[in-house]
């Protein structure tokens, strides 16, 4: 049974990861930590966070919708990767054991401090290879393969997942990065439902816990969307980053 503080704690994670999210991404490297330092088990923490987050990923998706209009053919493509990598993860994780999920939070979260870190510079990478001339536009067509196998990390741990799916789609897709954004979120959109879904009958959510957060989540995306034109995203990705390193470190310290 958690106490009201324990309660506020946890929305007021789960606000500032909604926040985040909208304004920078790595909401997770915030909520997840303050499960387990609540007393959640790390597999019911990852769960439970993965439900509660879950509703911020629909608002980016809409917001970016008109982003998406003509690629069709590609959701059709990339989407049930995204959906069956999402379960797979989940899988991964249910069987994974607590012990061993336990042992790999540290460096799941160190993989995805980095991740969120080279974020730009992927992005720059993206840029310039979208502006070069580009040949071989018949991978395409195998754009599943590699969005499918980040979509079992996502289903698994999640955070940073967006900045491999985007790196997967510009290796394969010729578009502009606006449109490869949208299909980017369409697919972190699709993964975290599939993988909440899955979650939610393993009997491994912790219902208080995540009723309290998807609330929070949803005020801290609103919040994150009126603050985007006066807190500068990459500021706040080096801030996420620098906590999640840290708490990567405390993690190894305290095996």
């Amino acid at each position: 049974m958690f106490t009201p503080i324990q309660f506020l704690l946890a929305a007021l994670a789960a606000i500032g990861a909604g926040a985040v999210n909208a304004l920078a991404g790595g909401g997770t490297l915030i909520t997840f930590p303050m499960l387990v330092a609540l007393g959640v088990p790390a597999v019911a923490a990852n769960v439970t966070n993965t439900v509660a987050l879950c509703p911020g990923y629909l608002g980016g998706t809409l917001a970016q919708r008109n982003d998406l209009r003509g690629q069709k053919s590609r959701l059709w493509l990339i989407l049930p990767a995204g959906i069956v990598g999402g379960v797979l993860g989940g899988f991964l994780l249910l069987n994974t054991g607590e012990k061993l999920f336990r042992t790999l939070v540290p460096w799941l979260i160190l993989l995805a401090s980095v991740l969120l870190a080279i974020q730009n510079p992927v992005r720059a990478w993206l840029m310039r290879r979208m502006g070069a001339d580009h040949s071989g536009t018949g991978l395409e067509r195998w754009s599943w393969l590699p969005v499918g196998a980040a979509s079992i990390y996502g289903g698994y741990f999640g955070a940073g997942l967006s900045v491999i799916v985007l790196s997967a789609l510009g290796l394969t897709v010729h578009d502009t990065l606006t449109r490869l954004n949208a299909l980017k979120q369409a697919v972190a959109f699709a993964v975290n439902v599939a993988a909440a879904v899955f979650f939610v009958f393993s009997g491994q959510v912790v219902w208080p816990m995540a009723l309290v957060m998807a609330v929070g989540a949803l005020l801290g995306g609103t919040l994150g969307g009126k603050l985007a034109g006066r807190v500068h995203p990459s500021t706040l990705r080096w801030v996420v980053v620098t906590i999640g390193v840290v708490i990567s470190i405390v993690y190894f310290v305290r095996g």
